[in-house]
């Protein structure tokens, strides 16, 4: 869980201000240096209010570097700033998956498909491991992506040499090899590491595959194209979504796990459509979505997809807002009740709702909405361009008159940039 603004030491606080200083002073963009180091912008606007400590000293080093200035200049000596010196602590850990990041640019079993004879630890039950995967996905909706990237750096490698090697078990291994990786594609997502969210949901489909467990590929599937949305690759996300549409209809999907998937997937194309701007075909999704959610009758959470009539009306929501209907997305937005679905669902509905009020040029309705939206999901708002986009357009129609707690908004989620 990311620490709040109450936690913030003096001195990661005085170290990100210096980065900052330096950073404008090159003329500089968060984005633009963020990219030199290879770090996304929402790590980088932690560090600079502190909220992200920097404790290993090749990242300090590579900052330093970058900035052209002495590690000294960054963090100076406790006597010489006056710091009192801070001990790492478990919120010193990256919120950016860093890790396991990392972990994806590799093959985390090559040591068994090289046979060479790396030891296989079977002292866990596959019951322990499936409360691993159950433990990563409470995570990942709760928006805890430092925790999700402490388990799945030790959990991943030990799956994926358990599904190849053990003697029993291996389509359970396998499904939740699959189930793991669903999971870092949707933290991925969050975090707007399209790229790694895109691997991610890659192995899980195979996984999936190996397992085989239709249902689980479509899944993993849903996951790929919100991948491919984030890389604006709207034509393969929708190529994806429409195949696996077609192949559950074809199929004949009755059951409820089955009805939540394609419903799911219906939704992920009204995104899809929504983001062309093709309102007809938007809207014809969103109603299919509906009408699955109608069948089913109650929310569900089948392959932690949510689905049901509330994230459909969530849904419904930002597919208005994407298409400019500010009106209709608060009309539906303001009558829901999410508060039975996860920080992540109920944080988007805020975000979107925030969105459709500065469409409306209700300023204060929208930045109490964000501010909401990023008490329960910070990372939703500083790495969604959207968000960014609306936060940055609040503050151009407020203009001298834009209030302190809305540049404070715009400051956290980089959104002057």
């Amino acid at each position: 869980m990311k620490p709040t603004g109450k936690d913030v030491a003096p001195q990661d606080k005085a170290f990100g201000q210096r980065v900052q200083k330096f950073r404008r002073e090159q003329d500089r963009t968060q984005t633009e240096f963020a990219a030199a180091l290879g770090r996304t912008s929402s790590w980088l606007s932690q560090v600079e209010r502190g909220v992200q400590p920097v404790q290993r000293m090749d990242v300090l080093q590579q900052i330093a570097d970058e900035l052209g200035v002495s590690v000294q200049q960054l963090r100076p000596a406790p006597a010489e700033a006056g710091e009192p010196s801070a001990a790492p602590t478990p919120t010193s850990l990256s919120n950016d998956l860093d890790e396991t990041r990392s972990l994806l640019s590799g093959h985390p079993a090559l040591g068994v498909l090289l046979d060479t004879g790396d030891p296989l630890d079977r002292a866990r039950s596959v019951q322990e491991i499936r409360r691993d995967i159950d433990d990563l996905w409470e995570l990942t909706h709760a928006g805890q992506l430092a925790q999700v990237s402490d388990l799945a750096v030790t959990l991943l490698p030990e799956l994926e040499r358990l599904s190849r090697v053990a003697s029993d078990d291996k389509r359970e291994l396998s499904l939740l090899l699959s189930r793991a990786y669903q999971a870092l594609a949707a933290a991925f997502v969050r975090q707007d590491e399209a790229g790694a969210a895109w691997v991610a949901a890659d192995r899980a489909v195979f996984a999936a595959e190996r397992s085989g467990d239709p249902l689980n590929v479509c899944a993993s599937v849903f996951r790929m194209v919100h991948a491919f949305v984030r890389l604006r690759s709207l034509d393969q996300a929708e190529h994806a979504a429409q195949t696996a549409v077609d192949a559950l209809n074809a199929h004949g999907a009755t059951d409820p796990e089955a009805l939540s998937v394609l419903g799911s997937l219906h939704l992920s194309l009204a995104l899809v459509h929504a983001r062309s701007s093709a309102r007809a075909e938007a809207k014809e999704q969103i109603g299919r979505a509906r009408e699955i959610a109608a069948q089913l009758g109650n929310d569900r959470n089948d392959f932690d997809l949510e689905f049901g009539p509330t994230n459909v009306a969530i849904q419904a929501v930002s597919t208005a807002v994407d298409l400019g209907d500010a009106g209709e997305a608060l009309d539906i937005g303001l009558g829901i009740n999410a508060e039975a679905l996860s920080t992540e669902r109920q944080g988007r509905l805020l975000m979107d709702l925030g969105r459709a009020h500065a469409q409306r040029r209700h300023g204060g309705e929208a930045l109490d909405c964000l501010i909401r939206a990023e008490a329960i999901a910070p990372e939703m708002i500083q790495t969604h361009q959207a968000a960014r986009a609306a936060i940055r357009e609040l503050v151009l129609v407020a203009g001298p008159n834009a209030s302190q707690e809305l540049l404070d908004l715009a400051e956290r989620a980089g959104a002057l940039d």
